[in-house]
């Protein structure tokens, strides 16, 4: 049987310290990518030239250089760069498209037993595994209180079918979240294989901050149009998360700011009623995308 056809975007900026991995662990796959696009979006240490070797070691890396906006263009800069990428592959024949991060190490059928589990599952348009970090205990799940539609934008992998139904995703911060809500609304599914390990390197938010990490999720539960109430139960359950009050409050802080900012959001009101909906009946205890259906 003829192996998936699959590409990988992968944006980097600062990754120096991890990127070699993240190409071992792809180089290493039993079944490679058709292409790889690597986007250095503006990195000052020697990321650029660590992709550029891997390029010419594997004829099927590319790589994309940005120049450096002089800052860390948190969440929207990320897929800004993504789409740089994108650009590249008009045109191939594929059957997934995934979103990688260059700070990720997998085993080499990774990829192998993620399309594994596309075909068992006709309706599943995005998937991936489960992220995992090093603890002083040992590894861990990076994030336990993920909802179960929820797959991280360290590792997404789109079918092709889903990501032309769902328009690619927002350029903006919370695009991992809207892509997954509008994918569901559309009558697909979307989870992570909790069985298939990844180990992340450096932890979610990691580049940025605890409390500018926790801003930009609030504000990025804004722009995807999370109801009020549900950002507000939400935010007292992370009272219980390290740090304490501060999950809860950069939460808050984020999702508030953009009111009084009035920064843009979802455009689709479509989407933003089914996300609400659903929030309602995860709030009545009712299945939902939240807790499965």
């Amino acid at each position: 049987m003829e192996s998936p056809r699959y590409l990988i975007i992968t944006p980097v900026r600062n990754e120096e310290a991890n990127l070699r991995d993240t190409v071992e662990s792809v180089a290493r796959q039993s079944i490679r990518p058709v292409k790889w696009v690597i986007i250095n979006d503006g990195s000052t240490d020697r990321t650029g030239v660590i992709a550029d070797e891997a390029a010419r070691e594997h004829d099927w890396i590319k790589v994309v250089h940005r120049k450096d906006r002089g800052f860390r263009k948190s969440g929207a800069g990320v897929i800004e760069a993504f789409y740089d990428g994108y650009e590249l592959i008009k045109g191939e024949a594929w059957d997934y498209l995934i979103k990688l991060d260059g700070d990720l190490s997998f085993a080499t059928d990774y990829f192998e037993k993620c399309f594994a589990r596309f075909k068992q599952d006709e309706r599943l348009g995005v998937g991936g595994g489960m992220i995992c970090v090093n603890t002083p205990e040992g590894v861990q799940e990076e994030a336990k209180g993920d909802p179960a539609f929820h797959v991280r934008g360290a590792t997404k992998i789109y079918r092709r079918a889903c990501w032309e139904a769902i328009g690619g995703v927002l350029r903006e911060t919370g695009w991992d979240t809207l892509d997954e809500v509008k994918a569901n609304m559309l009558g697909w599914r979307t989870y992570t294989f909790r069985d298939v390990p990844i180990m992340h390197h450096r932890e979610t938010g990691g580049a940025d901050g605890t409390w500018k990490n926790w801003v930009k999720n609030g504000r990025a539960n804004y722009v995807v149009g999370y109801h009020p109430l549900f950002m507000l139960c939400k935010c007292a359950l992370r009272l219980w998360e390290r740090p304490y009050v501060i999950v809860s409050a950069g939460l808050l802080y984020g999702f508030v700011m953009g009111y009084v900012r009035r920064l843009p959001c979802s455009r689709e009101p479509d989407v933003v009623r089914y996300l609400r909906r659903e929030q309602m009946r995860r709030l009545m205890l009712k299945s939902s995308i939240w807790a499965g259906k």
